[in-house]
């Protein structure tokens, strides 16, 4: 049997020209209108229209490679995004090319809700489907909201911050996500105990779960209180200093350097607030290290499997119910559980 890790992620644009068939891509069979997509294409002309996520993807990608390479096991990692190039349809063509025959899913989300669990798990098979590779036994990683080497680097990043500006208020932050697919998942509970958890181990009393970057329609409702609203709060209570942790991101794609870097820090120039942001998870060489165990533990080379705080380690296999698919579709099992 040939085994592969593939490191399964979103995708983003990488040249102007990319951006607007990128975000038809993301938002295809939703309606969204023109007006939108131009409005959220300007973020990335911000930045020249290349988004960060694919550059940040290759240098996790060589950090686990070369960690493999020295502790093992020796095995090929592969690259396949749900929305732009390397398009998983690609990666599944190619690594069905080189013999792999045993598949671990290492995707970009630590925490469970439809688009950041289940739905990649749906792209999965549907490139199987498009590829003709049903045959590819296909293994995802479990959720890593609570891994030591997802926390422990946002500890030490939030501790230090908290050394150097002891009054300010630790604030996490995560995508918003609308509300039929928030209380069809974990998403807030695995988020406030990974928030806890990194607040706790930095020696923080209290701390906000906020959340940020809502894209969705007007008329439906989604994760609150935006981190904009809150900051506005804040600075009518007199708080002067925040810490913002984004601890819904692995890294610092467009959602965190527009949202947060750009906005937010806007704002709180605006209000007179001072902001400081912990760097994400992934600029941590414990990051690859926890990727590399996910995949032992999932071969069944590695008997523990390691959780902080008192949840433990999340499943293996999805159940059928886990994390709901939007109300106009059926909830049953998507066509394999990878």
């Amino acid at each position: 049997m040939s085994d592969a890790i593939l490191f399964v992620s979103f995708g983003g644009p990488n040249q102007h020209e990319d951006v607007m068939p990128f975000l038809e891509n993301v938002t295809r069979g939703r309606g969204v209108p023109r007006e939108r997509l131009e409005q959220v294409a300007e973020h990335y002309y911000h930045f020249d229209g290349k988004s960060p996520i694919n550059e940040q993807n290759l240098t996790m990608i060589a950090d686990l490679t070369r960690l493999l390479s020295i502790q093992g096991p020796d095995i090929p990692v592969y690259f396949g995004n749900r929305n732009w190039h390397p398009f998983l349809n690609d990666t599944f063509n190619q690594m069905e090319a080189d013999g792999v025959t045993r598949v671990f899913a290492f995707v970009t989300s630590a925490f469970s809700c439809y688009s950041g669990c289940r739905q990649y798990r749906e792209n999965i098979c549907a490139a199987q489907e498009a590829t003709g590779t049903q045959s590819m036994e296909i293994n995802k990683l479990r959720v890593y909201f609570n891994h030591p080497g997802f926390i422990d680097p946002l500890v030490d990043w939030v501790k230090q911050a908290m050394a150097e500006s002891p009054n300010s208020r630790l604030i996490f932050t995560a995508h918003s996500i609308p509300m039929w697919m928030a209380n069809g998942s974990r998403y807030v509970e695995q988020l406030t105990e990974a928030s806890r958890l990194v607040a706790t181990g930095a020696g923080v009393e209290s701390f906000d779960l906020v959340y940020q970057s809502r894209s969705g329609a007007p008329n439906m409702p989604w994760l609150e209180p935006d981190i904009l609203d809150h900051m506005r709060a804040l600075h009518e209570q007199g708080t002067k200093d925040i810490l913002i942790c984004p601890i819904g991101f692995i890294s610092d794609h467009m959602e965190v350097l527009y949202d947060l870097d750009e906005e937010a820090r806007l704002l709180a120039a605006e209000l007179g607030m001072n902001l400081k942001r912990t760097p994400t998870s992934s600029h941590d060489p414990r990051f690859a290290a926890m990727i590399r165990e996910l995949v032992l533990e999932r071969r069944g080379d590695l008997l523990t499997r390691i959780a902080l705080g008192t949840y433990g380690p999340s499943h293996d296999v999805c159940p059928v119910d886990c994390c709901t698919p939007p109300p106009a579709r059926p909830a049953g099992r998507p066509p394999a559980a990878p």
